[in-house]
């Protein structure tokens, strides 16, 4: 029950959005508002069914398998084991599903649903593989993610605005419901082994961030290397009004239950070798964590059932129709209402701010970081609305500026704060973002002459992740000065 509250008020504030557009200035077909109505229901039932699962199977298996590789005291253990981890862990990520989806989609079929996904997973393979060894060997976590992202304004030079858009998206999307719980666990798991307790505290944020980089340049090679110039994408089937309400929902399911249950598979054998070889749980706490595994497919298929049989189509529409009206401060408007709810209401934020709370010992109140974070991301998505209603803008000029201040930033904030932010951006941009949202950007994009889909449609999701890097670590930087002022000792 405390799960499906949890994901009600998630999915309340947008319904109740949509349902207040729809009386004023963006009416909808019957179909397409009872639709959206059936869509809301199957997310909150699947999400809440989905985040039970995880609680109870997916990140007892993550921290299990964390303390099993380090105990083995192989570094090429640990190596090889995030590298297998991280990927099989991405490919079952429902956000990323929704994401590639929509690429698949808006390009026909061009940049196909399963190339983003793979080349995702291996990118986040890479990296969370890397971010393990950074753990064990102690290196700086800011200094690392300076390296990345050198990285990645240097490949950033040689990409297409397309392909940059998608690339920062599948970072933001990648590390969802399922990802972000597990690899903390994982980083948990590896980090408690060590011997200073205060490094193991530091060392339980960051690599979220690091394997979210791995995303970003996998998307950005696989444009170099395909030499995709210019891809033009359109929304229009997205946009036929489909004349049953039930039918979209019913051909979904066996679709969606089958990717779903080949994307879980690895995980499942993989769980089932370890018990053999290193876990040997009791069978109560076995059968526990099988149920927790069953609860997570369940969830996931109503999930992305009602997402893609009647979330995103209505995204679009109202995202088209808004635009359509020809006043730009409308949907710039709409956008930075919609980032504003949508953040107070995501579920992992609410973890979040108490996880801080706690850490600063409540020199940082929740409401001040909510504050924060809502303003933050309601003024990235009303930024992405501006970039559609105005192409000259490119996502590029955003990022680049953010991006060089939040890696500035990561030398002079309490290290814990770093990677606390750096995380939180895979918080921020969480199941409403990756759908509604995401959706309702590319319908704006969609409507607007001289808008790209491609171009100005995607990079929402990267404007929202990359904001609580800036804001929690500016929120840090307070909380070193206050704690230096109270005459106060500590690395934060």
């Amino acid at each position: 029950m405390q799960k499906f509250k949890e994901v009600l008020f998630s999915v309340l504030p947008i319904t109740i959005i949509v349902l207040i557009l729809n009386f004023t200035i963006t009416p909808l077909a019957i179909n397409q508002l009872w639709g959206f109505l059936l869509g809301a229901i199957f997310i909150v039932i699947g999400l809440s069914i989905f985040l039970f699962g995880v609680e109870i199977g997916i990140t007892p298996i993550g921290t299990l398998m964390g303390t099993a590789i380090t105990k083995s005291n192989k570094v090429w253990v640990v190596a090889l084991a995030g590298l297998v981890l991280g990927f099989f862990i991405s490919i079952a990520e429902p956000d990323l599903h929704v994401l590639a989806g929509q690429v698949a989609t808006v390009t026909s079929g061009v940049i196909s649903k399963a190339s983003i996904v793979v080349v995702v997973s291996v990118g986040i393979a890479v990296l969370l593989s890397i971010g393990l060894l950074r753990i064990i060997f102690n290196k700086p976590l800011h200094k690392l993610l300076t390296i990345l992202y050198l990285i990645i304004f240097i490949l950033a030079i040689f990409t297409s605005p397309e392909f940059l858009a998608i690339s920062f998206d599948a970072s933001g999307a990648t590390t969802g419901a399922l990802t972000v719980p597990f690899i903390l666990a994982l980083a948990l798991g590896v980090s408690a082994l060590k011997e200073s307790g205060k490094q193991s505290e530091e060392d339980s944020f960051g690599l979220v961030a690091i394997a979210s980089a791995g995303a970003i340049i996998a998307v950005m090679i696989m444009s170099i290397l395909a030499q995709v110039k210019k891809i033009t994408g359109s929304l229009a089937s997205e946009l036929v009004d489909s004349s049953s309400i039930i039918a979209p929902f019913i051909n979904e399911m066996p679709k969606v239950a089958g990717e779903i249950l080949l994307a879980l598979l690895p995980l499942v054998v993989l769980f089932f070798i370890f018990q053999v070889i290193s876990f040997r749980l009791s069978n109560r706490n076995f059968i526990k964590i099988l149920k927790g595994l069953i609860y997570t497919f369940v969830g996931l298929v109503l999930f992305l059932v009602g997402v893609n049989a009647g979330f995103m189509d209505v995204g679009s529409i109202v995202g088209h129709s808004v635009a359509s009206l020809q006043k730009e401060w409308i949907i710039i408007l709409v956008g930075f209402i919609l980032g504003l709810v949508t953040i107070l209401a995501e579920p992992a934020v609410y973890v979040l701010t108490h996880q801080i709370e706690d850490v600063t010992s409540g020199y940082i109140k929740r409401p001040v970081v909510m504050v924060a974070l809502s303003l933050g991301v309601a003024l990235a998505v009303a930024l992405s609305m501006v970039r559609i209603v105005v192409p000259e803008i490119q996502l590029w000029h955003y990022l680049l500026p953010g991006y060089i201040i939040a890696v500035g930033l990561s030398y002079f904030v309490p290290k814990l704060f770093v990677g606390i932010a750096f995380d939180s951006g895979g918080v921020a941009s969480g199941p409403m973002t990756a759908t509604f949202i995401l959706a309702f950007s590319q319908g704006a994009a969609e409507a607007i002459e001289g808008a790209n889909v491609l171009a100005e449609g995607f990079g929402m999701i990267a404007m929202v992740a990359l904001m609580p890097l800036i804001t929690l670590q500016i929120l840090g930087l307070l909380f070193k000065i206050k704690s230096t002022k109270g005459g106060l000792e500590g690395n934060g």
